[in-house]
């Protein structure tokens, strides 16, 4: 019996084989499509291995694979230089590229800066020779890269994918030789809950991206193709080296800060720091001199009891305007509750997908199970996780009482990651609920935020949100921030980072103290002097416990005072601030233009030739980039002799600390990409040929028959 079933068994598997290996005549395309998709699935990982080349041989380099077959990367390491004054930070990052072979290399480096940064300035280093860049239009000044590049100049195009994802081109390094790109921004600090922050991401983590790969569509040195839904994700993806190759992209960051106050703490939370005091100010270097960009470094401060700033107003004037950055603390009884809070409803939505795994899903879990201990007697809530798929703990929110807090509290503890990072399914679950103006409508929404497709996100939130408000979490070393930061703006609530496990209780007492608030709403500034349209943001958010009212204006005169109005409920609050005793500071005006084209930028789906246009002018006239324009630095003098070959080399980036690269990549990209699922639809595409060859052989048969 047993031989008489391998029998069968082995007939069977002839018969499958034989009809796969003739579908594929019919399928030739869906098998290609299925190679190609797992050739990108594992193009992720950039392995260590030799350059197969005569006098390589014996020594290793840092490798990736590519169109041209394996070419070495560049060698890259970055000095960081902030100097901060009041609430404004100048940045300064030098990119040194080396080029460790003896060929000619273009050298692109895909790199994260922080979503507010004001980028205004490029140079490039050769040799003693220093050349300045020139903002242009994204297409023009993609020409003048190009051009230089083909005539074996060097060049340096610096461009804008995301609000916080740029990318840095070098073309014409020359053999064993180094060029220093060095790229300066302004950005504002944060203020909250009493403190400043600033912080500087240092790594690109692996994109999840949607949608169905575009033929013949392979701009980019990414490692995922382009999509449908994800036009450039070849832009986005860099390749990742894998952690047990040890760190690369080596940074040190030198910080200068003048807070203008004594402070009674001054921490940088996830990298060890020397700190040298004098007076007010403080030298903040990183301990080990040099860390590996693979997780964000945050400084943060706090001013002594008495010392917390009220209100700041910093002025420039440039090109006959003056420009003010102006900062209003709210009084802390206008933020707080007065009436009996309203009954909540409170969703909580968990990212559980791959590049969860590890500390972050740790803190998730933390984070939900402090969560539902705040919740009280008169509130409803419901916990939602998603990764490829969204599910619910219940079909509906259900009122809080000890048995539906244990079966939430099993759930957060029972949670894993796994699969991709499908976000889009989780907003619709989240944000679709009755109306009731009886209950504060609130969404917690916890993750790494690690997607390529967050306009389409951005569109979910418009759309649903409703009487809701929708609060983010950052989870993990290097969140997407951009998507984090809009997504809550976007949702009229606000966007707390945990970096690690030991900070979950004091980053969620926070939220929680803005959850059980009302909020400040209706806040409107009568700026008499303002030039009528140039405030921003347009409509001032909705702020929360500890917050400031932070604005920026282009104004004809200084000399009138501004007030401030806002309501509390029933109360009402107002405040007037003189904008005659300002302090002045250099680059106010970048970060008005670019508090102007972010607002462009927000609303640009209302009417998208219009803000472009209007984008550009901003951009051009203060020299920034943007999503349409770029900087770009040509030498006048060819380098690469005309007939030596020109290699594009992407710079590989590290994993993002705390994360699991098999939960990532595995054999397969779980977050970085859908190719799991695209390679079971052409598997399933070349079994439906095998099927079809069948039922036409039989039929063939039985006419013949």
């Amino acid at each position: 019996m047993k031989s008489v079933g391998l029998n069968i068994f082995s007939d069977f598997m002839r018969t499958v084989f034989a009809s796969m290996m003739v579908g594929l005549v019919w399928s030739g395309t869906a098998m290609l499509f299925v190679l190609f998709l797992a050739r990108n699935a594992n193009a992720g990982e950039v392995p260590l291995q030799k350059i197969e080349r005569v006098g390589d041989a014996k020594e290793g380099r840092l490798v990736f694979k590519s169109k041209d077959g394996m070419l070495a990367a560049p060698i890259l390491k970055t000095n960081v230089h902030m100097r901060i004054t009041g609430m404004i930070a100048r940045v300064k990052v030098e990119q040194h590229f080396k080029n460790p072979t003896k060929e000619w290399i273009e050298g692109v480096y895909v790199f994260p800066l922080p979503e507010e940064s004001a980028v205004d300035h490029l140079d490039m280093k050769v040799g003693d020779r220093v050349i300045e860049g020139q903002i242009k239009e994204k297409e023009e000044a993609k020409k003048t890269y190009e051009a230089a590049k083909q005539e074996g100049k060097k060049a340096t195009l610096l461009e804008q994918e995301r609000t916080n994802i740029f990318t840095t081109n070098v073309a014409n390094i020359g053999p064993q030789e180094e060029i220093t790109v060095a790229i300066e921004y302004q950005e504002t600090l944060r203020y909250d809950q009493g403190q400043f922050r600033i912080r500087f991401p240092m790594v690109v983590a692996p994109r999840y991206i949607p949608g169905t790969p575009v033929a013949n569509d392979f701009v980019g040195t990414g490692f995922v193709p382009n999509t449908d839904q994800v036009p450039d994700a070849g832009r986005i993806t860099p390749p990742v080296l894998h952690p047990s190759k040890g760190q690369i992209n080596p940074v040190t960051i030198k910080v200068e800060l003048d807070a203008g106050f004594p402070l009674a703490k001054l921490e940088s939370p996830y990298h060890k720091t020397n700190m040298k005091q004098d007076g007010h100010r403080y030298a903040i270097n990183l301990a080990n001199g040099e860390t590996p960009a693979n997780r964000d470094f945050e400084l943060v401060w706090k001013p002594e009891v008495g010392n917390a700033p009220q209100a700041a107003v910093f002025t420039e004037t440039k090109n006959n305007k003056t420009y003010a950055l102006v900062m209003v603390m709210p009084p802390s009884e206008a933020s707080e509750a007065k009436a009996k809070p309203l009954p909540r409803e409170v969703i909580f939505v968990i990212d559980t997908s791959g590049s969860m795994e590890g500390m972050s899903i740790e803190q998730a879990r933390e984070s939900l199970a402090l969560a539902l201990g705040r919740l009280t007697p008169q509130d409803r809530f419901n916990v939602i996780q998603f990764n490829s798929y969204t599910s619910k703990l219940y079909p509906n929110a259900v009122p809080v009482n000890t048995r539906t807090l244990q079966e939430a509290q099993e759930y957060a503890r029972g949670l894993r990651a796994t699969g991709g990072t499908e976000i889009a399914g989780a907003l619709d679950a989240a944000l679709t609920g009755s109306d009731n103006p009886s209950v504060i409508r609130q969404v917690v929404f916890m993750t790494d935020g690690s997607v390529g497709n967050e306009d389409e996100l951005f569109a979910i939130i418009r759309k649903k949100l409703g009487d809701s408000r929708l609060f983010t979490i950052g989870i993990g070393s290097a969140p997407n921030s951009y998507f984090m930061t809009k997504a809550a703006e976007f949702g009229h609530g606000t966007f707390t980072y945990i970096g690690k496990v030991e900070e979950v209780n004091e980053k969620m007492s926070g939220l929680f103290r803005k959850l059980e608030n009302p909020v400040l709403t209706n806040i409107n500034v009568d700026l008499p002097g303002a030039i009528q349209g140039e405030m921003w943001p347009k409509q001032l958010p909705d702020l929360y416990t500890g917050e400031p009212v932070m604005l920026s204006a282009a104004l004809n005169d200084i000399g009138s005072d501004a007030i401030i109005t806002g309501s509390n409920g029933a109360a009402k609050w107002q405040t007037k601030l003189s904008l005659a005793t300002n302090k002045t500071e250099s680059g106010v005006s970048v970060l008005w233009a670019r508090k102007k084209i972010g607002s462009l930028m927000d609303t640009a789906h209302n009417n998208p030739d219009e803000a472009k246009k209007a984008i550009i002018i901003t951009a051009l006239d203060h020299h920034l980039v943007s999503k349409y324009t770029s900087l770009v630095a040509v030498d006048v003098t060819p380098s690469r002799p005309g007939d030596a070959a020109l290699k594009t080399s992407a710079v590989p980036t590290n994993l993002p600390e705390g994360w699991n690269h098999e939960a990532v990549f595995g054999q397969l990209p779980k977050t970085a990409t859908t190719a799991e699922l695209n390679m079971l639809i052409g598997l399933a595409l070349l079994l439906a040929a095998s099927g079809f060859w069948f039922r036409a052989r039989r039929r063939t048969q039985s006419y013949a028959q």
